[in-house]
């Protein structure tokens, strides 16, 4: 459905609402059914009772327009009438004070293998997520094939059969989820299939291969191509194929998504490599988590901005996505500068071990590396804005700490720093505190600004409750409602539902989710606007947010009353 009918739709159900009458689509306006139960979703005197029905409900639809009264039909796996809804249902929920709005697609997840050890995915659905997208750089699949070298063990439950994106999208299905997925083709992943740990520039047969392997992703179902090139190895995959590699996924209808290279003091050259890299391919850009993370230039989220609004206004399709917090999570590797992990985790400690590669790594770490965005400095080289989040006996403590525990003073930090690293296997997760409030909002407001967590589906108990991760991975969709629409007023209700639902949808090509419709998926999340909130913090992140009342996914009560009802009735959402 192109975007002209759509609106046309959208203002005739309006219209329909507003006169009292029940809504449902034409069989030419809505999205394909089960054509033997067509004609009971079409609204008529005859049509046997729903499954569920919320009545006296706020609608949020997600499309942006104003809220109104009213009720919500579900029958089988779809929404099959909004308005003044009559007739008997399974199910009737008074929703009298609560908001139904379109179930939350998490616009940029990390939730691929936690939900191979538990498909609940408790903390995005306590956040009213219906929908993860994953594959941020690191997709799913391609896998390189056993024996091969570098390839990535795929969960901890052990299941790793497949070695394609397609094949993952079919485990999560065998396996069940509460959650729908969908998924881009990483760039780190198509290149170590390929290159395996190498930095060597490729032959022309060996980019062919990556090629084959992003379009076999793509009939496979990827939503595009998403790129990390942050860190190694996405940072030195030459740009000229990270073009080709989007043009496939342009080809197909995909998008490209990026982690941009540099978010601090390179971020206005890393923005423009971005737009000029989906405008050579011809795809839409979506800009992953957009941020100023270096403190040097706080305050300048407004020249970003321009940069997309001059594409924009060329007519380039280029949006961007923001979690609502002012921290990012990352490794104590990442101020390890790129050059030393050539070769993998392994090659890096033993540079880092190496007292003749030492004052290189202390030099470059301190002075930085051209095009290399370093943590270290983005935080003012103040140890106290970096927070252990691993799973070890530092997690909750600032590095500050972690280095005066073990002798460090201003002569030999970076020694203590790297001999540390070494004694963890090169790899410690961390929270930094390298951007600011201003600059969130201001990118949050934007109309082409959607939000994701950054997040991964944790749970407050069992395997899932390990480290010390990022509150974002519990709270972000209730903290734009409760923080940032209730208490600060920095959006209207209905724009924040926007950018968590048909904002989301319509960047990768969902067409049948996002929005409160007949015809479409019943993916709906149903909260106390004047209750919900976050309640995960740096220091305690293990707690499930307020004021979420019910979720349902493809027509199945997921969170009744707040309590997880073991139902998993995701699926893979495959581009077709």
């Amino acid at each position: 459905m192109n975007a002209l009918p759509l609106r046309i739709f959208h203002a005739a159900l309006r219209l329909c609402v507003l006169a009292g009458l029940t809504v449902s689509a034409s069989p030419a306006l809505r999205p394909a059914l089960d054509p033997s139960s067509t004609r009971a979703e079409l609204g008529t005197k005859a049509a046997a009772p729903y499954d569920l029905v919320f009545r006296n409900a706020r609608i949020v639809d997600g499309t942006g327009n104003p809220w109104f009264t009213g009720d919500v039909a579900v029958r089988g796996d779809r929404i099959v009438a909004v308005g003044r809804v009559t007739g008997s249902a399974k199910r009737v929920i008074d929703a009298k004070g609560l908001v139904v709005a379109p179930g939350f697609i998490d616009m940029h997840s990390h939730s691929d293998d936690v939900l191979l050890e538990d498909g609940d995915a408790q903390s995005k659905i306590r956040q009213g997520v219906t929908t993860e997208v994953l594959g941020e750089g690191e997709s799913a699949g391609p896998v390189r094939q056993k024996g091969g070298g570098g390839e990535r063990e795929r969960g901890r439950n052990g299941n790793r059969s497949w070695t394609t994106l397609g094949g993952y999208f079919d485990t999560i299905e065998k396996l069940g989820v509460s959650v729908n997925v969908c998924s881009y083709v990483g760039l780190n992943s198509v290149w170590r299939c390929v290159m395996g740990e190498s930095f060597a520039a490729p032959t022309s047969s060996q980019v062919r291969e990556m090629e084959r392997h992003v379009e076999q992703a793509m009939r496979e179902g990827a939503r595009g191509l998403s790129s990390q090139v942050m860190m190694p190895p996405g940072s030195i995959v030459p740009k000229e194929v990270v073009i080709a590699l989007a043009k496939i996924a342009a080809r197909h209808g995909g998008i490209y998504s990026t982690h941009i290279r540099n978010e601090g003091t390179g971020v206005f050259e890393a923005v423009a490599e971005a737009i000029e890299v989906a405008e050579r391919a011809g795809a839409a850009l979506d800009i992953i988590h957009l941020k100023i993370a270096d403190q040097q230039y706080w305050g300048r989220m407004n020249e970003v901005v321009a940069l997309i609004e001059a594409a924009r206004a060329r007519g380039l399709n280029v949006q961007a996505n923001v979690y609502p917090y002012t921290r990012g999570n990352n490794n104590l590797a990442s101020i390890i500068p790129p050059w030393a992990h050539e070769g993998g985790g392994v090659a890096m400690l033993a540079r880092l071990r190496d007292p003749a590669q030492r004052a290189r790594l202390k030099r470059d770490i301190e002075g930085g590396v051209e095009g290399w965005y370093n943590h270290y400095t983005a935080v003012g080289r103040d140890w106290s804005r970096m927070l252990i989040s691993a799973d070890n006996t530092e997690r909750g403590m600032t590095m500050d700490k972690v280095l005066a525990q073990r002798g460090a003073n201003a002569t030999n930090q970076l020694d203590v720093f790297l001999d540390y690293l070494i004694e963890r296997g090169g790899s410690v997760g961390t929270v930094y505190a390298h951007h600011e409030e201003r600059d969130m909002n201001l990118a949050l407001v934007q109309p082409w600004c959607s939000v994701g967590s950054d997040g991964s589906a944790f749970a407050t108990s069992g395997p899932l409750r390990r480290g010390h991760p990022h509150p974002r991975n519990f709270g972000s969709f209730p903290r734009v409602l409760g923080e940032y629409v209730r208490e600060r007023k920095l959006l209207r209700l209905e724009d924040a539902v926007r950018k968590m639902t048909s904002l989301n949808a319509a960047k990768i090509g969902i067409r049948d989710r996002g929005v409160i419709a007949p015809g479409y998926f019943a993916d709906l999340t149903v909260f106390d606007p004047d209750k919900v909130k976050d309640r995960a913090t740096y220091l305690d992140p293990f707690q499930y947010n307020e004021g979420i009342a019910y979720v349902i996914v493809n027509g199945k009560v997921v969170l009744d009353r707040g309590k997880h009802t073991g139902a998993r009735p995701g699926r893979a959402l495959r581009r077709r």
